[in-house]
């Protein structure tokens, strides 16, 4: 389809070798162990045997990746073709976990061929699912689909920045990417996970879960490919790439509203995958934000982040995508410290001890301070890589950085609105009762402009906040202010609704962990 002439030659080139002498080469380069384990996999492939494979996937695979390739890219298919059967789907998942070692460990040899092909590869193998007339007889572990799904996802981000970056192409890249319009468009990406939601009716099954229904009600509306466990597990992670996919483009009442059938405020049955969980949660309560509803977030971001403090030793080291959790850990408490600073309420004692050990608190006094650069920086080291819709033109050096100057832009004009609150707020505290132009001279600004700063603040402390429902989009406002006023003719009268400390709860969460400790010890 492309001339060889356009690209570089990749590490296997060996200069003026003729082709077979090449081919002979690279096929002895790869060790026996990888070529007993590559014709293990597609006999356990074949048997569907999702023990073996889940052992081969989460073990093997990465203990191969780190004694043979943890620099340099795996063997290409055809090095290993003549150690395994001719079989077209083992083809494909092979070539997804080759080109998914280059993006994760050796991007920096990844050239453009390279991710056009990893586009057909993933084409191929969505097409001989959702095409099929009857279910197809494949099975793979849960993590193994979680991950497809999540890196489908993350090359297309990478591509849509790759190709937004126009300083550095050749010619012959444009010309390429010109003739490639299509490939990783947004509405290709939608289409697969639309197709693979709709032909699990994954949704359906998820509404009769969630009212209770057994398993016989499940598997009634479940459909014919909806009761075999791959289209079901694929159906429910592409609503978790929606949800990512939708953040991504700006779109955040779409990217929660695809989930309204998944109970986000209850750990989920059908996905026991530490990263879908994780990316479910750092999406939903970073559209929280974006959305002004910062209790909702504050409450996403706490649950999942004491869910990983409870659970980090079971996932640690299991998946490649550990680097990619811890990242969106770190990610998560700095969106936490903005939430709290434009929404303060109280957290469990062991996130707020975090987040002084993990060097937030100064980070917090700048942004309470009205640093904008802070917040600036803050949210740019902890939100997504946003992408455009639309392929951006050519002549534009600069275009991969619009989107996150739009997302930027956006947020920062609701930091702007709520600069003065915190200094309000520490004034309040102070009293119960306090003259309007008095309470304006300690901040030195006009009555009137001080009355308006005093309507905002009662404005940004009422959110939407969830209380019952499926639907994340569901609420009632609330005031989450610990202070409360109100304005008699030019006098402020202020009440306290903050509540005191229960001390009750972090003595018994103490006991527990003691004797848990104890447990742990006698069973040594």
């Amino acid at each position: 389809m492309y001339s060889d002439e356009e690209y570089a030659e990749d590490e296997y080139s060996y200069g003026h070798h003729d082709q077979y002498s090449n081919q002979y080469d690279r096929e002895h380069m790869v060790p026996d162990k990888v070529k007993k384990v590559m014709s293990y996999m597609q006999d356990m492939i074949a048997d569907r045997n999702i023990n073996e494979l889940n052992t081969l996937y989460e073990t093997s695979i990465p203990e191969l990746t780190e004694q043979y390739y943890k620099t340099c890219e795996w063997p290409e298919f055809e090095e290993i073709a003549n150690y395994v059967r001719a079989d077209p789907v083992f083809h494909n998942l092979y070539k997804e976990l080759y080109y998914r070692h280059l993006y994760a460990r050796v991007p920096g040899s990844l050239h453009l061929e390279q991710r056009l092909e990893s586009y057909w590869n993933y084409c191929e193998l969505f097409n001989y699912i959702i095409s099929a007339e009857s279910p197809v007889m494949l099975e793979l572990p849960n993590q193994w689909l979680w991950e497809i799904i999540d890196e489908f996802i993350y090359q297309f981000q990478s591509f849509s920045q790759y190709r937004a970056k126009m300083a550095k192409k050749s010619e012959a890249e444009i010309d390429t990417l010109k003739r490639n319009t299509k490939t990783w468009s947004v509405h290709s990406i939608l289409s697969v996970l639309h197709h693979l939601v709709d032909k699990s009716n994954i949704n359906k099954q998820l509404e009769v879960y969630n009212n209770q229904g057994n398993s016989e009600e499940i598997q009634d509306v479940a459909g014919e490919f909806g009761r075999h466990s791959l289209y079901k597990m694929l159906g429910y992670f592409s609503l978790v790439g929606l949800l990512r996919l939708h953040s991504l483009l700006g779109d955040y009442y779409q990217a929660i509203k695809v989930l309204e059938n998944i109970e986000l405020n209850k750990n989920s049955q059908h996905s026991k995958v530490p990263g879908c969980q994780i990316t479910i949660s750092y999406y939903v309560g970073f559209a929280y934000m974006m959305m002004r509803r910062y209790a909702d977030a504050i409450r996403t971001f706490s649950n999942s982040l004491l869910y990983i403090q409870k659970t980090k030793q079971n996932f640690q080291t299991k998946s490649y995508q550990n680097d990619q959790i811890n990242k969106q850990t770190d990610q998560m408490y700095m969106l936490l410290a903005i939430c709290l600073v434009l929404h303060p309420q109280r957290i469990d004692e062991s996130l707020q001890t975090t987040l002084r050990e993990k060097q937030f608190a100064d980070k917090m006094n700048k942004m309470q301070r009205g640093d904008i650069k802070e917040f600036e920086s803050c949210f740019m080291s902890a939100c997504p890589k946003f992408v455009s819709p639309v392929a951006p033109p050519f002549d534009s050096p600069e275009a991969h950085l619009e989107p996150a100057k739009l997302q930027l832009q956006v947020f920062m004009e609701e930091v702007e609105q709520q600069q003065m609150l915190p200094t309000i707020r520490s004034y309040l505290k102070l009293y119960t009762t306090m003259p309007l132009e008095k309470l304006a001279g300690f901040v030195d600004i006009k009555d009137e402009e001080f009355r308006n700063y005093l309507l905002a603040f009662k404005h940004k402390m009422q959110n939407v906040v969830w209380t019952k429902g499926t639907s994340g989009l569901e609420g009632e406002f609330q005031s989450g202010s610990e202070v409360d006023f109100y304005i008699d003719k030019n006098m402020i009268h202020i009440a306290d609704t903050k509540v005191a400390r229960r001390y009750g709860d972090f003595f018994i969460r103490q006991i527990h962990k003691f004797a848990e400790l104890n447990r742990n010890l006698r069973d040594e």
